[in-house]
């Protein structure tokens, strides 16, 4: 049965919004009653940005179905609420904070690592094996593809909104306020892999000249082998560190 519906998204489900929509109450029309999920991700909003939802005053869950005339709020993870008792719709938060990030997202996923975060990314992972390794191994999934965060198989995901890499990183560090759990030069920003120290008489056949000479600190990766010392590059992603504090 046809009906309308006015509902309204909060702070940042806005936006996934057309302009008109964003930061006010509008009506939605809709052919035949389905579940609030649908209609939600319908108007553009992925299911995993969404931690309560509420229908005339009630909480509800997404597979609430929607009536005519239903006054619908929509609230996104984090926003404070004084209203009990609520339907939260988001999973229990995951115990450890690990990523797997689209195709789209290499640099970020480097800066992760960098920052001593468990990161997954691999430029062949298609749609269907992101959104399997999100949930089979309890990942957050990074992406720039709010139709991916609509999978049903997804329940932790977050759509990234900045398009230029060290902002990216700023923004994924504040989401899920991991300045307190980094680890900085933990593990190989090239494979994932964790790094420890090395002697250099371990190393000495894989150095340049130059690099034997000058150095005397090195570090290894227990995966991929990448070999990592103090240089220049590494004073750089030093100052990245700094930066985000």
């Amino acid at each position: 049965m046809p009906g309308r519906v006015e509902i309204r998204f909060y702070e940042e489900l806005n936006d996934f919004l057309t302009p008109a929509r964003r930061k006010v109450t509008f009506e939605h029309a809709f052919r035949q009653s389905g579940s609030i999920k649908d209609m939600i991700e319908a108007l553009g909003v992925p299911h995993t940005e969404v931690d309560l939802i509420l229908v005339n005053g009630r909480s509800v869950d997404f597979d609430y179905l929607i009536g005519d005339g239903d006054r619908i709020s929509v609230y996104p993870m984090f926003e404070s609420m004084d209203i009990a008792p609520v339907t939260r719709l988001r999973p229990v938060p995951l115990r450890t904070t690990r990523f797997v990030l689209d195709t789209h997202l290499g640099r970020l996923a480097a800066y992760l690592r960098l920052f001593g975060f468990d990161t997954l990314y691999r430029n062949d992972y298609d749609d269907p094996t992101l959104a399997a390794i999100s949930a089979a191994e309890r990942r957050i999934l990074l992406t720039r593809d709010r139709q991916l965060l609509m999978r049903k198989q997804v329940t932790h995901g977050y759509f990234v909104r900045e398009t230029q890499p060290r902002r990216q990183l700023i923004e994924v560090l504040r989401r899920f306020d991991l300045r307190a759990t980094q680890r900085p030069f933990t593990r190989c920003m090239h494979c994932n892999g964790e790094i420890s120290a090395v002697s250099k008489d371990k190393v000495r056949a894989h150095l340049l000249p130059r690099t034997e000479r000058w150095y005397q600190e090195f570090w290894r990766c227990g995966q991929c082998g990448k070999i990592y010392w103090k240089g220049t590059h590494f004073r750089h992603l030093q100052a990245l560190v700094a930066s985000s504090h």
